[in-house]
């Protein structure tokens, strides 16, 4: 009997949903999508006007997916299920990208400041005919930040490829005074919504 391929496509270039992939013991190969060059990227993450930050990350999560999808025959690969994911950070109603420098660092973490916001992580799984999609969303309270707090960690390389302008899994975590959710998925990968996807795809996860 031929053995169960147990392997999948990442579509994310996201070193902590590797990671997190890796701690349930999933075996994956990078199918990476174009993010600029004269073509463009292969799936645009902006905001659509008067879009939802629900609609937003759902909708982005679900293209990369998409695309990835379809990539892979194109690229003659061995076919496999494909996993795409995006967080997203919103307060007030808006969203919370990646800050360019450091004032815009700054401005998210004042806003962030004593407060609570929302990660939004929504993950997409393609495999033959199973087309499967589930956002998580948790609750962060952040403690009140003094500027010298907030200088200090603008002043490192951490907020600059994270939604809302910090990881919880890095320095920001001494800010953090309450979650409700899913820690993984405030890093980018809610680990038992991604587990049960799979499932349903068909792979024989423990």
């Amino acid at each position: 009997m031929k053995p169960v391929d147990k392997k999948i496509y990442l579509a994310s270039k996201s070193p902590r949903r590797r990671e997190l992939l890796r701690q349930i013991g999933i075996d994956f190969e990078l199918l990476l999508l174009r993010s600029d060059g004269p073509r463009g990227a292969d799936v645009t993450e902006d905001v659509l006007p008067g879009e939802a930050p629900a609609v937003y990350v759902a909708r982005v999560a679900r293209e990369k997916a998409a695309f990835a999808y379809t990539l892979q025959f194109r690229r003659h690969l061995t076919p496999r299920a494909v996993l795409s994911a995006d967080t997203t950070v919103t307060i007030d109603g808006e969203i919370l990208g990646k800050p360019a420098n450091p004032n815009e660092a700054k401005a998210m973490l004042r806003r962030l400041s004593g407060r609570t916001h929302q990660v939004l992580t929504s993950v997409a799984v393609h495999h033959a005919d199973f087309t499967g999609q589930v956002t998580q969303v948790s609750d962060v309270r952040f403690c009140p930040l003094s500027e010298a707090a907030i200088d200090a960690y603008c002043a490192t390389q951490e907020p600059y490829d994270k939604a809302g302008g910090y990881g919880i899994q890095g320095l920001a975590a001494q800010f953090i005074e309450h979650i409700e959710g899913s820690h993984s998925g405030i890093m980018g990968l809610p680990l038992f919504e991604t587990a049960q996807l799979l499932r349903q795809a068909g792979l024989p996860l423990p």
